[in-house]
């Protein structure tokens, strides 16, 4: 089960962010933003120009000034209140994820004594002991024991999990609750740095840095405000020249009108929103760079089993063989199988159950069950009447009816040979002294895989296949599930190669893993999601964990980090193109008075130098707030080609961000001049 998601907006969250707007007005936050600190300076000046119209000589122009200045006041608390908006969502999350964090005790092993201390008090290296009921008190690794966890608090997810000593399933996470049987945890944290620790800071966004991309962003607003700011700093003079008078409070309202406040007040909010919806889909970023990073991945590495298939051969198909038929080599592959507990032994079931298959279960009653062992590589059952019923490995089952004085049918390797090609397992069912036919037992490729890789491959993303499997079985895997490529009978060392050919090229992959082997390439690779139930080697090597322990979850972080950077893009657009259609609706208008010749040009047909300033900074303030829940929920993504992405946020956002001023600003115009 999913965790439920959030509205957009509550009440709580809107009250706080209106308090956290006022409090991001000082100066040394507001320098983390270039574009909204130039407007806060402006803000100022002519707050000041407000309240002392004598000292800088512009009596009789106090409501026109106290107007821009309250303008100007509400397009940065707008900007304020998109990044607070933001980050209230994540503090809202991370207050339900401190819930977990509540004190719990821990039974420390002292020597040969268990002393009972709060979870507050272990340091990293220390051991307790869980038992059935307990709370883990801290992240570790079972040394000792086996058991059903409980991990719903963290992820969200009901069914319980079995974590062991060894493997790659040893890892627990504080807060977690043991629900059967004990295990012996050695702690690998120390206070403060635990698994919930990190993800509070992430989704509070305290540790949130810029990514590359975000600053070189930032860089290209920088310039274009330096570069509006001259524009105005030398339109004084030409003003003057052409006999307009431009004060300062309205130079100011043209420079803010100009430079890029559109993008400049959403740009936090994006990134923090980003971070938060990764955080949505229960997988924990170590930084930002790493889930915009995934938006930018060409190449993704796959391990097939629990990924690309379900990991367990399951029956698809009864072969007979000899004079048999299939029908008779389901009923004794059913009753081989009644007490078979294993996922072959069940899939054998289900494979008859949907086949409309049927078999008397009665036949297996009071049986003596024989279990598979590697020595013999068979199991099966000895039934009450004497006869008994094996199946397994071809060569084996072969030998013991060998052994029971029966024949072999001269179709037995031929079609076992067969299914092997198609790299399935066939597994031999006897009763006796005969061999009725074979089992196909195949990998099965999850459903819909194919489906998400061809969204992969329409994003432009190469998919590779990593098996241990021989060539001919992964062969066969790749191409029931699409991918582009596969590496067969690969191992830790074949990852790490592939991932360094391929950033070779200048590409950026990611890969996910969960065991100890896997750590290397994860930390090779741009972006690593490890799985929450693998090892600790696997999470610290990663820089992204999944808590559902999910590994095709991969795929929704990819479409997740393409948002982002399609939000942060098609706004961006959108601001610039903005821009561009407020100089040329405003510029005209301010000169056509004394240069009648520029009416041509005013084709929005303004009233005046005043109202076109005044209507286009007004229109300035509130385009940042109706697009906030744009900037927090994200565009809509979908798959596409990074040129189809460009023509499609061109003719959206590049086209509407310049239609859309000149609709604004003259609905606006027609009120601001009667009012003026």
């Amino acid at each position: 089960m999913k965790p439920q998601r959030k509205k957009l907006l509550s009440r709580d969250m809107v009250i706080q962010a209106v308090k956290d707007s006022f409090i991001k007005l000082n100066p040394v936050t507001m320098m983390k933003n270039p574009v909204m600190f130039v407007v806060e300076v402006g803000t100022f000046v002519v707050l000041l120009m407000t309240l002392l119209p004598g000292y800088f000589g512009t009596q009789g122009r106090t409501g026109l000034n106290l107007t821009v200045f309250l303008i100007l006041l509400f397009t940065v608390l707008f900007a304020n209140f998109a990044e607070a908006l933001a980050e209230g969502r994540g503090k809202a999350q991370a207050n339900s994820l401190k819930k977990t964090k509540k004190e719990i005790t821990a039974n420390k092993v002292v020597g040969n004594n268990i002393m009972v201390v709060p979870s507050t008090e272990l340091r990293k290296g220390d051991i307790v002991i869980v038992s059935q009921g307990e709370m883990i008190p801290g992240d570790g690794e079972v040394i000792e024991g086996l058991a059903s966890v409980d991990e719903s608090a963290i992820t969200g997810e009901s069914a319980p999990v079995i974590k062991e000593a060894g493997g790659d399933f040893s890892s627990v996470t504080g807060g977690t609750r043991v629900v059967s049987d004990q295990i012996t945890v050695r702690i690998t944290s120390e206070p403060g740095e635990s698994f919930i620790d990190r993800m509070i800071s992430l989704v509070e966004g305290a540790k949130r840095q810029k990514t590359p991309n975000e600053m070189a962003l930032n860089t290209l607003l920088t310039s274009l405000t330096l570069i509006f700011l001259i524009v105005v700093v030398t339109l004084a003079p030409l003003a003057n020249y052409a006999g307009i008078q431009l004060d300062i409070p309205v130079l100011v309202a043209l420079l803010v009108c100009l430079i890029p406040t559109t993008i400049g007040g959403l740009l936090s909010a994006i990134g923090i929103a980003g971070m938060d919806r990764v955080t949505k889909f229960n997988v924990l970023a170590m930084s930002g760079k790493a889930v915009e990073a995934s938006g930018d991945i060409n190449t993704m590495i796959l391990d097939k089993t629990g990924t690309i298939t379900f990991g367990n051969r399951m029956a698809s198909e009864f072969i007979p063989v000899g004079s048999e038929q299939a029908g008779t080599v389901a009923e004794w592959a059913a009753i081989s199988s009644v007490k078979d507990d294993t996922p072959e032994g069940r899939s054998i079931l289900e494979l008859i159950k949907k086949q409309g298959l049927s078999y008397d279960p009665s036949i297996a009653e009071h049986s003596e069950f024989v279990e598979f062992k590697a020595e013999t590589r068979m199991s099966g059952v000895d039934l009450k009447d004497g006869r008994k019923v094996r199946k397994g490995a071809v060569d084996s089952v072969k030998k013991w009816v060998a052994a029971q004085g029966g024949t072999i049918p001269p179709d037995v390797d031929e079609k076992g040979n067969a299914i092997a090609s198609e790299g399935g397992t066939p597994l031999a069912v006897a009763v006796d002294n005969r061999i009725v036919g074979l089992i196909y037992l195949k990998d099965t490729v999850k459903p819909g895989m194919r489906e998400r890789f061809e969204q992969l491959r329409k994003m432009g993303i190469k998919t590779i296949m990593c098996t241990g499997d021989n060539p001919m079985t992964a062969a066969t895997i790749a191409r029931e599930a699409g991918v582009d490529e596969f590496i067969a009978e690969s191992k830790p060392e074949d990852k790490i190669a592939v991932i360094r050919r391929e950033q070779a090229e200048g590409k950026l992959v990611a890969m996910t893993g969960d065991g100890t082997n896997d750590a290397p390439a994860l930390a090779q690779a741009d972006v690593g999601l490890a799985m929450n139930s693998g090892t600790i080697a696997a999470k610290e090597a990663a820089n992204m964990v999944d808590l559902d322990s999910d590994p095709s979850k991969i795929i929704e972080v990819v479409a997740i980090g393409k948002q982002l950077l399609m939000t942060r893009g098609a706004l961006t657009t959108f601001s610039i193109a903005n821009d561009i259609a407020k100089y040329f609706a405003i510029i005209p208008a301010m000169f056509m008075l004394a240069i009648p010749e520029m009416s041509v040009l005013n084709i929005m047909g303004l009233g005046s130098p005043m109202s076109a300033i005044l209507s286009a900074l007004i229109f300035n303030a509130i385009i940042i707030p109706l697009l906030i829940p744009l900037a927090i929920k994200g565009v809509a993504y979908k798959p596409m080609s990074s040129s189809q992405l460009l023509r499609r946020n061109l003719f959206i956002y590049g086209l509407g961000g310049v239609i859309v001023p000149f609709v604004g600003i003259k609905l606006i115009d027609l009120f601001v001049h009667l009012w003026i």
